[in-house]
């Protein structure tokens, strides 16, 4: 069974959800929400807290939680999968990530997947960017994308592949 804990941002409140089985959501909330106390999140949450908290203190870059996404196509897990490589500070666009997965020609599902990540910062969907550079859509917020683009910029080190 999924629980759900509340851990105050820089970027809002985010929800935590998750089981024993792992990890299954990490969703931006646009309402205000009380944060749950440290002490009070589940035992099944708390890796995943500890490791947002140390993101956000600039301690963490790569996340090792265990994960159970509650849906997702094949196609959709392989592109989340594809994410974790992005490396922190660093951005790959859309047609990167379907080359790397040896479909050059989906980029438009690769596009459609991302926006379908359940796993918000932790799945780094914000690191895929349009091929000329620009910032494109996020499901969290183009202001929250730009923001963990920035954060994330003191050791950007170029592309995927750079």
């Amino acid at each position: 069974m999924n629980t759900t804990a509340i851990l105050a941002t820089p970027l809002g409140p985010l929800a935590l959800t998750g089981s024993e089985a792992g990890l299954s959501a990490v969703t931006f909330l646009d309402e205000e929400t009380e944060a749950t106390r440290p002490a009070a999140v589940p035992a099944c949450l708390r890796p995943a807290r500890e490791q947002l908290v140390a993101y956000f203190g600039r301690e963490l870059r790569d996340f090792t939680l265990a994960y159970a996404p509650a849906s997702g196509t094949d196609f959709q897990r392989q592109v989340w999968q594809a994410l974790t490589g992005i490396g922190y500070g660093r951005t790959a666009s859309y047609r990167d990530v379907a080359k790397l997965l040896n479909n050059p020609k989906s980029v438009r599902a690769v596009g459609a997947a991302n926006g379908q990540n359940p796993l918000a910062i932790v799945w780094p969907c914000h690191r895929v960017i349009g091929a000329d550079g620009s910032l494109t859509g996020y499901a969290g917020g183009m202001h929250r994308k730009k923001w963990l683009l920035e954060f994330e910029r003191p050791t950007r080190q170029g592309g995927l592949f750079g």
